[in-house]
């Protein structure tokens, strides 16, 4: 983490994102900062029509959002072109409300990394109705297109540029890509959205070819993300539905509708404040992936296992990069979400007649955790690949016996 943004960034339950002075001697009031510009709020019913904003934010005033129009604009607000640039684009917005988790996505960027960072705000264009949001994509990355022209112009090269879209925003990041041939350094799509999207041609939607480094984090395929691979590594994350702490009940409104979709944005924000690495395992499947069929990472990572967060092309080191790989890890219900995985194989010394069962318990200084294994009727070699919370550093692992008569 950058040293000095902590003091600067406070979030209200609500998500509003507040400036404060670190107060030394010298600095500059609160009533002298230059202009902040927030996200509009949309009335549903008027949302349809693109308007585009861009916003703003450096390192040095990180909760101030300063409205860019032309490349005088970028200038005069504290743009560097010495630094690498990040680009945020919002999906869907129903309501017409600002995104909650927008104010903390550019915090934890400024925090973790020395860069420029520009949110996109199409709060008109994106409210509303789902299918004219959509309509509105190939003219947002139109839009989105010239304004980086104008970043080109500075002097910002096409490889230090890293779009991070959320739902819809994904598959604007990929036409934005596409309009620069592949050749811009990085997109990171956050559950992209799937309806109208699933069956869409290439060129219509994300894919590995839209930047020279293309990851995505699934988390909803199920519902409102899209199911197929679209990136150089694909993360689908506890097989990339019915994440945990989701309600599973529709009696639990609009969170049961959208909690499951919003967790890979949660999940990446975790990821960018470092607390333990969210890192992922290549596999056919991922009923494979549980069964522990997939142990490590050398086909075709070459052991450079993949993780969620600013990693340089996601700790993969190998090229070319491979595409569309699908990678699976397991997480835990809240912040920081990471689990450690472990595998548990046991071997008969003859085949059983009936089921049986195992519970594996985990011991550390300050914690415990147990799973059971079931070991099949006439099955010899029983494996079990599971995820217990990170913070457990294992001193020894404690079996339990459910049937006196099993002989291992």
């Amino acid at each position: 983490m950058r040293p000095g943004l902590r003091d600067r960034c406070f979030f209200w339950p609500w998500g509003l994102l507040l400036w404060f002075s670190v107060g030394s001697a010298g600095d500059t009031s609160p009533t002298q900062q230059p202009k902040c510009t927030d996200f509009q709020n949309v009335n549903p019913l008027q949302g349809t029509i693109l308007e585009v904003r861009f916003l703003l934010f450096t390192p040095s005033d990180p909760s101030c959002g300063k409205l860019v129009k032309e490349s005088s604009d970028l200038q005069n607000s504290g743009f560097n072109v010495t630094l690498g640039t990040k680009l945020i684009i919002h999906g869907f917005r129903a309501l017409g409300t600002k995104p909650s988790w927008i104010g903390k996505l550019i915090c934890a960027l400024l925090k973790t990394a020395d860069v420029n960072v520009i949110a996109v705000d199409w709060m008109h264009g994106s409210t509303g109705v789902y299918l004219s949001a959509v309509e509105n994509v190939v003219k947002l990355g139109l839009e989105i297109s010239r304004f980086l022209r104008e970043l080109l112009v500075l002097g910002v090269s096409e490889s230090s540029i890293h779009i991070i879209g959320v739902s819809l925003g994904a598959h604007v990041a990929g036409m934005v890509g596409h309009f620069y041939k592949g050749q811009l350094g990085w997109i990171t799509g956050l559950d992209p959205a799937g309806p109208e999207y699933t069956r869409a041609s290439p060129e219509e939607r994300l894919d590995a070819g839209d930047a020279l480094f293309v990851e995505v984090v699934h988390t909803d395929t199920d519902n409102l993300g899209i199911r197929i691979p679209v990136g150089h590594v694909d993360y689908f994350v506890n097989g990339g539905q019915d994440q945990p702490g989701c309600p599973t009940f529709i009696h639990a409104g609009y969170s049961y509708l959208i909690c499951d979709h919003m967790r890979a944005v949660r999940l990446y924000i975790s990821a960018l404040e470092e607390s333990c690495p969210l890192t992922a395992f290549p596999c056919a499947s991922y009923k494979a992936f549980l069964a522990g069929h997939c142990l490590d990472c050398f086909d075709p990572f070459l052991l450079s296992c993949p993780r969620i967060g600013l990693v340089e092309q996601g700790g993969v080191k190998i090229e070319p990069l491979p595409k569309e790989v699908r990678v699976y890890l397991l997480t835990s219900s809240r912040a920081p979400y990471c689990v450690h995985h472990s595998l548990v194989e046991f071997y008969l010394l003859e085949p059983r007649n009936r089921d049986n069962n195992i519970v594996v318990t985990f011991f550390s200084s300050n914690d415990t955790f147990s799973v059971k294994i079931t070991i099949d009727t006439f099955k010899g070699s029983p494996n079990d690949w599971n995820g217990h919370p990170q913070s457990l550093p294992f001193s020894k692992i404690g079996i339990t016996l459910l049937k006196k008569d099993l002989r291992t």
